[in-house]
């Protein structure tokens, strides 16, 4: 979770205009044939010769993209992709291991000349896309996924391949085309079912163009994955570790995936074999490319993974952040989720509970905050103040729909802290669920602020006596050890590991 702060206490719209608690570095790295070949080496952690030396004049991404329509659109949107994934992620030995990828695949590109600006996310969530003018996007979460450097140059050689052929722009004029065909549609035949059939078409048609998009990215991924000497089945390859981390996070792990008809991404299994066909072509599994898989681990040891000391630590029902000095715990049964935006939880009986922190300057009183107009449904006389493990606070009801919601605020210093629980309405776990996490949450003293340690992708050998169960009994966050090893590191139901080789575990 980030922090979030306030123009003004009792201004509701200022509360939907959130501004991140922490700020990050900006590092781009620009990746371009058609610069000298010596400084496009210099950013490789391995350079292809030895000899080479950096440019004495060097060439950055705002200069080549200078006049560039499409790297103007990007540009723009490019400060909001940043701020929704929690910022970038700088490390240079994970930016040079990008760099290094990119830089092979632009070689063979569709269009070698067209210049890109690589941005790692500061997100664990698996994620890679591009907008228009070669601003490219891959996150940390992703790059924990992946086994080898070919893996990660199928997922980048995809979105190269959206960006040499203008999909962006593509997309862009197809849904405003759209938007004016449903402002359309909504004016002339107001809500009558012919006029909601009509819409639906529309989105269908805007889905299946974007699956078009998708499917023709993935045919020109693996040819430049292929010409670039990476090993052309890494694209399905990943595609199913993609589809197993899926499955892992899913609520419903057996839910079929192919049913979200209106997905702008084609199923996996068409992918895979689409990918799996294409990459013949290069002959069969096992015959050309490289993997890059040592280089890539070395590139990847250490590497920050799940939440970061930004945003606070879940560990298993308990939520803290050393920064800001509080923890609380949910209860029993509740899965936590920590959102860039807010730490969210749910439990049984479809009870949810949200967390934030706003900043407040002006030292307005709690009951006068909670009624400033942020909370919709609020039951004035239920407002209360009390104290919490000695931390000023204060509680109020709401009800909404078919909703009761529990708001507890506390104090501490110029920040104010705020639950909302929400129970189906009637539902007695109203109060018990409230009650417990107010009486969680508390201050955490230095010495356990300065214990907390993020979790990182280690990559450790595999010894002698070493099995699956002694090595996934290692990893820690997590109490589904062995599934998340296995995923980690694609391993099947049945695979084992052999000593000498290298895997990827989670620890501090």
């Amino acid at each position: 979770m980030q922090f979030l702060s306030r123009n003004s206490a009792m201004a509701a719209e200022a509360d939907r205009r959130r501004r991140p608690f922490r700020l990050a570095s900006s590092v781009a790295v620009l990746v371009s044939v058609g610069l000298a070949l010596s400084s496009c080496q210099s950013l490789f952690e391995q350079a292809y010769e030895p000899s080479v030396a950096p440019s004495s004049n060097p060439q950055i991404v705002d200069e080549v993209q200078k006049g560039d329509p499409r790297a103007q659109m990007g540009a723009r949107e490019h400060p909001r992709i940043v701020a929704s994934y929690g910022g970038e992620y700088s490390d240079a030995k994970t930016e040079r291991l990008v760099a290094r990828i990119a830089g092979a695949l632009t070689a063979v590109s569709e269009n070698p000349n067209q210049s890109y600006r690589i941005t790692i996310l500061n997100s664990p969530a698996i994620n890679a896309f591009a907008l228009p003018g070669g601003y490219l996007y891959v996150t940390r979460g992703l790059l924990a996924l992946a086994n080898d450097a070919s893996e990660v140059a199928a997922v980048l050689s995809h979105e190269m391949a959206h960006v040499t052929a203008n999909h962006g722009i593509e997309r862009q004029r197809r849904e405003e085309a759209e938007v004016i065909a449903s402002r359309v549609v909504a004016e002339v035949l107001s809500s009558d079912l012919a006029g909601k059939q009509a819409l639906a078409r529309g989105k269908l048609r805007l889905a299946a163009f974007s699956r078009q998009q998708e499917l023709q990215a993935d045919v020109i991924g693996v040819r430049t994955l292929g010409e670039a000497g990476y090993d052309p089945y890494a694209a399905a390859r990943f595609l199913d570790s993609m589809a197993r981390y899926s499955q892992f996070t899913s609520v419903d792990p057996d839910a079929d995936q192919s049913l979200d008809f209106l997905s702008s991404h084609p199923n996996a299994p068409q992918r895979v074999e689409l990918a799996k066909r294409h990459a013949r072509a290069f002959g069969p599994e096992g015959t050309h490319g490289e993997t890059g898989r040592e280089y890539y681990l070395n590139g990847i040891d250490g590497l920050l993974y799940g939440d970061s000391p930004q945003e606070g630590f879940v560990r298993g029902q308990t939520f803290l952040h050393g920064q800001l000095g509080i923890r609380f715990d949910v209860p029993v049964g509740f899965q936590i989720d920590n959102k860039v935006e807010a730490v969210l939880a749910t439990g049984p009986g479809d009870v949810a509970i949200r967390f934030d922190g706003v900043a407040d300057n002006q030292k307005i009183s709690l009951p006068n905050y909670i009624s400033s107009g942020w909370v919709t449904g609020l039951l004035p006389d239920t407002i209360r103040t009390i104290t919490v493990n000695g931390l000023e606070a204060a509680t109020a009801r709401a009800s909404a729909d078919r909703w009761d919601f529990d708001i507890t605020v506390i104090r501490i210093g110029p920040q104010i802290f705020r639950f909302l629980t929400a129970v189906p309405k009637g539902s007695p776990a109203l109060e018990t669920t409230a009650a417990q996490l107010r009486a969680s949450f508390r201050r955490i003293t230095p010495q356990e602020a300065a214990s907390l340690k993020p979790l990182r992708v280690r990559v450790v050998t595999v010894g002698a006596n070493d099995n699956i169960g002694t090595l996934s009994a290692r990893m820690m966050g997590t109490d589904r050890k062995l599934e998340l090893f296995r995923m980690i590191n694609a391993l099947g139901p049945t695979s084992s590991v052999r000593p000498g080789t290298r895997v990827k575990i989670i620890s501090e």
